[in-house]
């Protein structure tokens, strides 16, 4: 699939629309891209060169070549030829369907089309389009360039050929793709991710803890297993020799505890200015790109590891 699909057309490039280019790139595609925001073209260019020093070091396919990027005037012109086309556009659900609409309309009948979005239901994106069976959700990861889980999620009308078109073309660039069979409202990561969100919002609304001893919670106890593991494989060496049914019996129990908030706390004016001071403070005057670029270095090494130690 890698040598037959080698054309991609890129819709918005924001930060997730700039990593999936940086990705493609890195894997040897060809890449039109639109975008009608003044100055997209010169911001993607910084983009990929920025982090063109993380993806060469985590391995450029054949072919890799920042040159083969094209920015295009038109949505029709970047879609015509393209085997793929992911659209990133804000998650506003009319202004996806009325851009996944055009693109439907101006692709080939036997085209991809992968929403990045982060939450909407790929039935509802595929309401208003003719060849609805062309569309999947495509969610990844930031950075796309970098983190290579990708959610496929078909929708009520979506043909399994083009899942499994989805899939090949998305492990071509090196992804680890996942397909969800029942669509759900955030799929899985991001209703993962949100819970713990909801749960640290909480801790430093309620005055528990502070942001920065919730990311050291995090980074120095759960989130270091997690990179390996994940929380079942996690939770099956916590029960000894037995694993998962003795960590059951024993600590099974404890589920019923009110631990959790489950819902959001409201996110007052002082819950706010909590959040964005603590963040600020940790970060000491280090611009986002430095932590950036240092979240990279530590991802690419990290990516090593897991590949090394799992399964």
């Amino acid at each position: 699939m890698a040598s037959e699909s080698k054309k991609v057309a890129v819709i918005g490039t924001g930060v997730i629309g700039n990593g999936w280019i940086t990705r493609f790139l890195a894997n040897g595609f060809d890449v039109v891209a639109f975008d009608p925001a003044e100055g997209a073209a010169e911001r993607t260019r910084d983009t990929v060169e920025r982090a063109w020093e993380s993806v060469k070091a985590l391995g450029l396919k054949e072919g890799a070549s920042k040159d083969r990027l094209t920015f295009v005037s038109t949505l029709e012109e970047a879609v015509q030829d393209a085997d793929l086309i992911q659209e990133n556009v804000p998650e506003r659900v009319e202004l996806k369907q009325s851009v996944l609409r055009d693109i439907d309309i101006s692709s080939k009948s036997d085209a991809v089309i992968g929403s990045s979005t982060s939450g909407i239901k790929p039935t509802v994106l595929q309401e208003t389009l003719e060849n609805p069976e062309k569309i999947v959700v495509a969610h990844p990861f930031n950075p796309v360039y970098i983190l290579p889980l990708v959610e496929i999620v078909g929708g009520e009308s979506t043909s399994q050929e083009t899942v499994e078109k989805a899939y090949k073309i998305y492990e071509s660039a090196q992804m680890k793709p996942m397909i969800i069979d029942k669509e759900i409202e955030g799929f899985i990561a991001d209703r993962l991710m949100e819970a713990l969100w909801r749960e640290a919002l909480h801790l430093v609304n309620d005055g528990i803890a502070t942001t920065e001893e919730v990311d050291k919670a995090i980074t120095y106890g759960a989130g270091l297993r997690w990179a390996q593991m994940g929380p079942f494989m996690t939770f099956h060496l916590a029960g000894g020799d037995q694993g998962m049914r003795h960590m059951l019996e024993q600590f099974g129990p404890a589920l019923k505890l009110p631990w959790t908030k489950l819902e959001a706390p409201e996110l007052t004016d002082e819950l706010k200015e909590r959040v964005i001071n603590g963040c600020e403070s940790f970060a000491d005057d280090r611009s986002v790109a430095e932590l950036e670029c240092k979240r990279n270095e530590f991802l690419v090494k990290l990516i090593d590891l897991v590949e090394d130690y799992w399964p």
